[in-house]
């Protein structure tokens, strides 16, 4: 196995990253669109626009198709700040 091949390997290995494309880039955070299963990603310094939320604590997709990617695909976050299913497209 050619060196740069295990280093790449070890490196994976030690610091956790992933081949799976990030939801957001660098400096960026996901926020979800109120009322759809729309998102987009906004500067961490920055707080979400209007008609946007974050994401729930411990519900943040990172990667796409990830556990939360997918379930954020058919759910949203209300009015109200209630986590529901995603209206029906008319």
């Amino acid at each position: 196995m050619p060196a740069r091949v295990v280093v790449a390997a070890v490196f994976v290995a030690v610091t956790g990253c992933s081949t799976q494309d990030a939801i957001c880039g660098g400096g960026e955070y996901p926020v979800l669109n109120v009322g759809s299963a729309g998102r987009a990603c906004v500067d961490k310094q920055r707080e979400p626009p209007q008609g946007y939320v974050r994401y729930p604590q411990g519900k943040v997709p990172e990667h796409v198709g990830d556990k939360w990617d997918k379930y954020w695909e058919t759910h949203t976050i209300d009015r109200s700040g209630k986590i529901t299913g995603v209206p029906p497209r008319s």
